[in-house]
């Protein structure tokens, strides 16, 4: 091999299998995006159907983000050993039959069940789909293209929004699960036709007939065959955890978590409670479902901007820039409250926080490599969901407790500019 293929792909235009690859991982991210939210959309209706106050839902949002704190800790690290086609095809089978499943129960303990089980397919889905992401697009674009990819989950959020406005009240919220389940499942044979495994993993694994299969890829991605793989490392990696913590990564590891755990935090209160916080307002079912919509159509942009701005400004500043903005708007929130304003400062919300959060996630397809790159991006995402289990939880005492809107931001703005604050001082030299 003359040259390595990753510096190839830099010098070559993205060919169509490169694009249906980051097509299909772009559709796994909006059913993300879905599965997610559909129990915030259905939060209110299942609140007046079973009569659970907002400790029990609370419970529920963090049973779900309890799931993808492990799936993103313990399933995804598997996607550097089996591969990352496999695992997502793993993600989205759990997925599509917890969720679908969970159109079925009649308790809430099997609602936290079917949610934490549906949370660990999610969790694995989204490390591996950013790592693959990250190997199959050139270095000069590759923090727009993770970016666009993740930003498939805001768009899952906003469809399953409208759908949830005009299935919830006609057809129940056990039908949304349905529906959601079965999208899903529709999604399987995609994977199958159109997904192409890392290069980078063939290479650096060697599975049976690695060899071939490497050379079927070059092909399609217009690249010179080769005549034999490098040489296999002796030892195999195995499920390589205790690199992110080795001398090298152990530093900016730990900062990227912590950047994580506080986005993290901010975040999920937010999309958890946003519908319920704005009926608490006095704003009807469908306008708190909206309000929910508003904010992920604002990250959808943000997003895809975030990612633009990050290749010219560069990662950490853009995050940081992105997440004060996000701080100020929370801390600033009462000024908006009863004024026709406040679903364009959810839609602001979604542009920044998001944007901001989701950044996070190409910082960590950057500072780890191929060995153990999904184990990385994992391991970032679980730590940060402890925040996310959190956030929702602390969510949920404080509504109970009678704090009002403006409160609960404020409260959460903190978490916020703490992320911005230790995500531009991480120390990684493979971020800029």
């Amino acid at each position: 091999m003359s040259k390595p293929i990753t510096l190839q792909l830099d010098e070559r235009a993205i060919s169509t299998m490169q694009y249906a690859t980051i097509f299909v991982c772009f559709l796994m991210n909006i059913l993300d995006g879905m599965d997610v939210l559909v129990i915030s959309y259905c939060a209110p209706a299942i609140a007046k159907s079973w009569a659970v106050g907002p400790e029990a839902l609370g419970m529920v949002f963090s049973a779900g983000l309890a799931g993808m704190a492990l799936g993103a800790l313990l399933l995804a690290p598997y996607a550097d050993k089996i591969g990352r086609k496999k695992m997502i095809l793993i993600s989205a089978f759990l997925m599509g039959t917890s969720i679908f499943l969970t159109g079925y129960t009649e308790t809430v303990p099997q609602l936290i069940f079917l949610r934490f089980i549906s949370g660990l397919g999610i969790g694995s889905m989204l490390a591996s789909t950013a790592s693959l992401t990250a190997e199959y697009t050139p270095n000069r674009s590759k923090d727009f293209w993770v970016s666009f990819v993740l930003s498939g989950y805001p768009i899952g959020a906003i469809i399953a929004g409208y759908v949830a406005a005009s299935v919830v009240p006609s057809s129940g919220w056990q039908m949304m699960f349905k529906l959601a389940g079965l999208a899903s499942f529709i999604t399987i044979p995609l994977i199958f036709m159109f997904l192409s495994e890392s290069i980078e993993y063939y290479v650096r694994r060697q599975p049976k007939h690695a060899l071939v299969k490497v050379n079927r890829l070059l092909t399609k991605l217009r690249i010179p065959e080769i005549s034999t793989l490098p040489e296999k490392p002796a030892k195999s990696l195995g499920i390589p955890v205790n690199q992110l913590l080795s001398k090298k990564y152990k530093r900016s590891t730990i900062q990227l978590w912590v950047a994580l755990f506080f986005a993290f935090g901010c975040l999920y209160f937010l999309i958890s409670w946003i519908p319920k916080l704005t009926t608490n307002a006095g704003l009807s079912m469908e306008l708190a479902i909206y309000s929910g919509t508003v904010f992920n159509v604002g990250a959808f942009f943000g997003i895809i901007i975030q990612g633009y701005i990050s290749s010219k400004m560069g990662l950490k500043k853009t995050i940081a820039l992105f997440l004060g903005i996000t701080a100020v708007l929370m801390a600033m929130f009462s000024v908006f409250v009863g004024s026709h304003f406040i679903l364009i400062v959810f839609g602001l919300l979604g542009f920044t926080l998001q944007g901001g959060f989701v950044g996070l996630y190409a910082v960590a397809a950057r500072m780890y490599p191929t060995e153990f790159r999904t184990t990385g991006v994992g391991w970032a995402i679980g730590a940060g969901r402890l925040g996310g289990v959190l956030g929702p939880a602390l969510g949920g005492v404080l509504v109970g407790m009678g704090l009002s809107m403006s409160a609960n931001f404020m409260i959460f703005a903190v978490p916020a500019l703490l992320a911005g604050v230790v995500t531009y001082f991480i120390s990684s030299k493979e971020i800029s």
